[in-house]
């Protein structure tokens, strides 16, 4: 039998070049996530599919998570989001942590789905969350966290739109203004969660076949068509802009643009997929025309917590996936050109990988990261190989140039070289690293 060269379908192999990249963008992510803040944790890989029966969606529970019983009996799962884990994590210990708490991971997370742009079966995904907040204060630095990530990786604000809905005005305007039943209205948030993924005759058709005769007669689909072609609060009727989940929302998008945040909207069909939002929930969307989708989003959690058998505690946060992002910083031209961690190619002339021992390890102690090339191939054929690796300098080390403690060092980018003692290398090699 013959191996398959290629990974799993849906994941990834890093090769060296690929693995700059994620060291880059979870180096710019944590560094951003600091700020304000937010400690790093993390949790297993594994965990109980109990956890997401409770509370993640039935869709990921039934068709996208990675399940099996293991040896002693268990129902397990490959963990395909991190807040279940984290609320777990929060409520054994819920009397010992100082709150509010300001987390985050980087979580390794697996989903069994069609793989495409944008969406892959395996992923890493930063998850910011804050427990402990009752009041809008939460959602309120959430989105300047999540904000201040996309302006880290060199994001102008026109380049992305945050858009702000609330599941607990959705929850009233589904049981009180259209007067539907609670299943009814479960089945109506995920129609409406779909719907820019489906054609609007598609949308239309389902809706219909959502609604109950005596509901088709009353005009309950018109009255949610209308409403859903809102692009602000103030187009909302009246009744609804008087809920108190309105009133927040407005409250909001005030205090944002107060922050600067110019580029937040309410957006009434924003929904989210996972069942345990509560109240506020966002999604930051693309602007560019090639990649004009949803990016990642967050909102408001609050009963998770709680479902461990310890008091409920208030909590916001977002997931923002690395595929997503990648595609982001591609499309907008924000993708970094990324040095190799090398600053220095040796090449060995002759037999003196002995006696340059001292030598390099003087070097590596002055800082330099050296790649030292022992396989005894011809000196221009051993260069080849520096230009092949990206590496910008080369340092040629032979008999003379040990007896004479001067080398030779060449600049493979503009070809330039010169003789230099061994401080005078360093510097010179030093300074480059920082450009």
């Amino acid at each position: 039998m013959t191996l398959q060269t290629q990974p799993y379908k849906g994941s990834r192999d890093f090769y060296p070049e690929d693995k700059r990249l994620q060291k880059y963008i979870f180096k710019t992510m944590r560094s951003a996530v600091e700020i304000f803040g937010y400690e790093e944790y993390d949790a297993p890989i594994l965990e109980s599919l109990d956890l997401y029966k409770a509370k993640t969606g039935q869709e990921i529970v039934n068709e996208q998570t990675y399940a099996f019983v293991d040896r002693g009996g268990r129902e397990v799962a490959i963990r395909p989001e991190m807040t279940p884990s984290v609320s777990r994590m929060v409520a054994a210990r819920r009397q010992e942590l100082s709150y509010p708490l300001r987390w985050y991971s980087l979580p390794n997370l697996w989903r069994y789905e069609r793989p495409q742009r944008g969406r892959l079966r395996e992923h890493w995904q930063l998850n910011v969350d804050i427990f402990g907040v009752a009041g809008l204060q939460a959602e309120h630095e959430i989105i300047l966290v999540a904000d201040q990530v996309m302006r880290a990786f060199g994001a102008k604000r026109h380049m992305y739109t945050i858009k702000l809905n609330s599941r607990r005005l959705m929850d009233m305007i589904f049981s009180e203004y259209l007067q539907v039943s609670q299943v009814q209205s479960q089945s109506l948030a995920k129609l409406i969660d779909r719907m820019h993924k489906m054609e609007h005759s598609e949308f239309v058709a389902d809706l219909d076949a959502l609604c109950t005769p005596s509901q088709r007669e009353s005009g309950m689909s018109d009255r949610l068509m209308a409403l859903l072609k809102t692009t602000t609060l103030e187009e909302l009727p009246p009744e609804i802009q008087q809920h108190d989940a309105c009133v927040t929302l407005t409250k909001l998008l005030k205090l944002l643009k107060s922050s600067e945040i110019t580029n937040a909207v309410f957006d009434i069909t924003v929904m989210r997929g996972f069942d345990y939002y509560t109240d506020v929930v966002f999604e930051v969307f693309d602007t560019h025309p090639d990649n004009n989708r949803s990016m990642f989003g967050g909102g408001r959690y609050d009963g998770l917590v709680g479902l461990f058998g310890v008091d409920p505690v208030p909590t916001v946060g977002f997931g923002m996936g690395d595929v997503t992002l990648a595609n982001f910083l591609d499309v907008h031209g924000l993708m970094p050109n990324l040095k190799v961690e090398s600053d220095m190619y040796v090449v060995l002339v002759g037999d003196v990988y002995d006696k340059a021992q001292k030598l390099l390890a003087e070097l590596r102690q002055m800082g330099l990261k050296l790649a030292v090339d022992c396989s005894g191939k011809k000196p221009g054929d051993q260069i080849k190989t520096a230009v092949k690796k990206g590496i910008s300098y080369v340092l040629i080390v032979g008999d003379r140039e040990l007896a004479e403690d001067h080398y030779t060092i060449k600049n493979l980018v503009s070809g330039e070289e010169e003789h230099h003692s061994l401080q005078r290398i360093v510097s010179i090699v030093k300074d480059y690293r920082k450009k």
